[in-house]
């Protein structure tokens, strides 16, 4: 592959690849990043890496030879079914589930974390990352018969950029302003950013960046038209919603025919008691869980009846504080919370063990950036004199909201809640149901909220920890806390290619969290897809996505 077709930054990435001063899977990520394709960044890689003993092909353990695909069937799985209206809006992954097999993305993150065109074909940044070229792929339609087009991608980043909106992409395209979308022709735009980032292609798979027609009204109960394989026939929030395959998704399958392999997907929600989720998986009521916790994986990891497919990711629950209010605005009321976490207690009856120990930065062993910074200890004497220092001898009582159907957080509010009596603080817990968490999440004094997994650290705290031009906190700053040093390091690290440079700068804002941040991270999880034997064809999925394009069942 010649060298003047790509990046500069990728060929130089290369060099740092080829002495040894990158992995190969960084190397792939960046040169996808930066519009190189799959077949090219493996050739760049292969050019640029030291020569290694070849490795066992790595087999699909759903994949399955293409004469043993079988067309048709009822997939039924246990999800949650949300209320929506507006896709940008989507503050929680479990509401895209139904909706990601309607709507599609620009872009797709593959499960090692390298980013992949998906509606788009290609992309192209300049030098200096503040220019981005899209090239829309031609020859797709919407549910509708309408022809997708560049047009349907301006509308898209208007909609996201839009304050009245209010869509979490609004903070995490901070470098974006609505004037910088450009339309060139039907099938190409270009976009001006207001600072450098290497992190768009990525931005354009979160969640909430489901791809609408330039049409919409406002409802996607009420439209649920978009370019994905199936459509909504029924839609019922907190009970179930029906999907029917298309005839004419863009899209084949191994057998040369259009996708999808099923005929109708049911989703139902189940309530939220995990333990009558787990009775439905082996009473074959259902056939798949999608985001089982724990305690479902217990109970199924022994069976062989069951696929189980773990996964290592950034997702957690974050403890966080609103720093704008007391007793947090002085931060060493917010250490001394930290001195009260006794972390392995909590990994242990939180996520029996199944995952790794935080250092309260939202920084994961997972993501390339991460810096292995100790965390505090548990140290509850340390947190009485803090707490003491900051005006409070005689300690502090606070209430801590948590959502009854997130197991996880329960068990880490109480033990935190047994843990910091010692510490001077008397936690009263504030019990509510998953829905009445997420209308008020960014209100509550204190609160234990759940974060999905981003591949890349800036990706998440840019979004979750900075502001946005004037200075205040983004929509899901729920902490409401603007820190200078840290949102200065947040920039750099969003226009930093080199790995190693944006490690050291992410280091630095793990460090900032630890000593005067407004959230604890005691731990980050393992998640788990979870089905019955007879299916295939599941996409694996840090994020936790239930991406069911390609899945197939058995002949019963």
């Amino acid at each position: 592959m010649s060298t003047e077709k790509v990046h500069p930054l990728v060929v130089e990435a290369r060099d740092v690849l080829r002495q040894g001063g990158m992995s190969r899977r960084d190397f792939l990520r960046l040169a996808a990043l930066l519009g190189v394709s799959a077949i090219g960044a493996n050739a760049l890689a292969a050019c640029g890496s030291p020569a290694a003993p070849t490795a066992p092909a790595v087999t699909n353990p759903t994949a399955a030879p293409q004469a043993a695909i079988v067309r048709g069937g009822t997939l039924t799985l246990r999800s949650r079914v949300e209320r929506a209206d507006h896709p940008a809006r989507f503050s929680l992954v479990s509401q895209s589930h139904p909706w990601r097999h309607v709507f599609e993305y620009l872009t797709q993150t593959d499960a090692k974390g390298i980013t992949h065109p998906y509606l788009l074909e290609n992309w192209e940044a300049s030098e200096d990352l503040k220019t981005w070229k899209l090239k829309v792929r031609q020859g797709i339609k919407f549910s509708n018969g309408k022809t997708f087009t560049a047009d349907d991608v301006v509308f898209n980043f208007q909609q996201w950029l839009s304050e009245e909106v209010g869509s979490a992409l609004l903070g995490q395209m901070s470098y974006l302003r609505p004037d910088g979308v450009e339309k060139v022709d039907d099938y190409n735009l270009t976009l001006h950013l207001t600072s450098p980032t290497i992190f768009l292609p990525e931005h354009l798979f979160h969640y909430a960046a489901a791809i609408l027609p330039a049409t919409f009204g406002g409802d996607i109960t009420r439209e649920p038209i978009g370019t994905g394989p199936f459509t909504v026939k029924e839609y019922v929030p907190g009970e179930r919603c029906r999907l029917v395959r298309r005839e004419d998704y863009w899209q084949n399958g191994e057998d040369g025919k259009p996708l999808p392999y099923l005929d109708e997907i049911v989703m139902v929600h189940l309530g939220d008691d995990p333990s009558a989720w787990l009775s439905a998986l082996k009473s074959n009521q259902v056939e798949m869980v999608v985001e089982p916790p724990v305690t479902l994986w217990e109970g199924v990891k022994d069976d062989p009846t069951f696929t189980v497919l773990p996964a290592e990711t950034s997702a957690t629950r974050v403890l966080r504080v609103r720093a704008d209010q007391e007793p947090w605005t002085n931060p060493k009321v917010r250490q001394a919370l930290k001195y009260c976490h006794n972390r392995e207690k909590i990994l242990a009856v939180a996520l029996r063990n199944q995952g790794v120990i935080g250092n309260d930065s939202h920084v994961s062993p997972v993501q390339p950036e991460f810096v292995d910074i100790a965390p505090l200890p548990f140290d509850p004497a340390k947190s009485k004199a803090l707490l003491a220092e900051a005006g409070y001898g005689d300690g502090v009582t606070v209430e801590l909201a948590v959502a009854s159907d997130w197991p996880e957080s329960m068990a880490y509010a109480q033990a935190l809640k047994e843990d910091a009596a010692a510490g001077g603080f008397t936690i009263n817990l504030k019990v509510m149901p998953a829905t009445q968490y997420w209308d008020g999440w960014t209100d509550f004094n204190m609160g234990i909220t759940w974060w999905a997994h981003r591949p890349l650290a800036p990706m998440t705290l840019t979004v979750a920890y900075t502001g946005d031009a004037e200075g205040k906190p983004g929509a899901w700053n729920e902490a409401h806390w603007i820190d200078d040093e840290f949102s200065d390091l947040a920039k750099q690290a969003e226009g930093t290619l080199d790995v190693a440079a944006r490690r050291e700068i992410v280091g630095k804002m793990e460090q900032i969290m630890i000593d005067r941040g407004p959230i604890c991270v005691p731990f980050f999880m393992n998640v788990w897809q979870i089905y019955t034997k007879a299916v295939h064809g599941v996409e694996p999925s840090p994020e936790e996505f239930c991406i069911l394009h390609r899945a197939w069942k058995d002949k019963a």
